[in-house]
């Protein structure tokens, strides 16, 4: 098809425009001006693949120093040692923390569990802010005020959100960035796809090796 042979047109404009003339012939067969569509067998390409977006060891520090509170330096590490998804994270109770394996199961996609795992630095600052809490919730984020109770996606959003702007990076870090981080990183520093699909709690080694594919490109820059 001449669209998927312009290589100047991006596969999601290409997709916009495809849409489109099928919709036109779908009008013209529906008022009878024409008797078969023509696109009827036409598949919309698939969206053009783009690397998970993740940060240096620079700008990770940048963000540690950007850190306020013992709570936010908290969510930070937990956020990026274990590359939890932020409804993983969310979901977590006081409890479910294994402070002898440096450890805790959370549940992931299609309600599977899996156990990730702390660093001593993440367990350091985790300990240090729920040692320095005075309330009765189970949660393990928090808000941080009266009538204290778990903190909501978009507020442990907002939490990393003001570090990141503290640091100058607002543009660029998020939980689901942290996550990237530490794949990137943990595949940097010699450790197995294998292992770190399982970490991510990953389905398919196919969306792991997306990771493979971010050292690769940085090596070569």
């Amino acid at each position: 098809m001449y669209l998927s042979q312009d290589g100047s047109l991006k596969m999601s404009t290409i997709r916009k425009k495809l849409s489109i003339i099928k919709s036109f012939f779908s009008w013209l067969v529906s008022e009878e001006y024409i008797k078969r569509d023509p696109t009827n067998k036409l598949k919309a390409p698939k969206d053009e693949y783009r690397l998970p977006k993740s940060l240096s060891i620079e700008e990770l520090e940048m963000l540690r120093e950007s850190c306020d509170t013992v709570r936010q330096r908290a969510f930070l590490e937990v956020l990026y040692a274990t590359g939890c998804r932020l409804s993983e994270v969310h979901g977590l109770e006081k409890a479910d923390i294994n402070q002898q394996n440096m450890s805790t199961l959370v549940i992931g996609k299609g309600d599977k569990q899996r156990e990730v795992y702390f660093s001593i630095r993440a367990m350091y600052h985790l300990d240090k802010y729920l040692k320095g809490r005075n309330d009765n919730c189970e949660a393990l984020m928090i808000t941080e005020r009266k009538p204290f109770r778990r903190l909501s996606k978009r507020g442990i959003q907002r939490e990393i959100g003001i570090i990141a702007q503290r640091a100058g990076l607002q543009d660029k870090v998020s939980p689901h960035v942290l996550r990237h981080t530490f794949a990137t990183l943990t595949l940097n520093n010699g450790a197995e796809l294998v292992a770190i699909q399982e970490l991510l709690g990953h389905s398919s080694p196919d969306t792991t090796l997306r990771y493979a594919k971010i050292t690769h490109e940085r090596k070569r820059e």
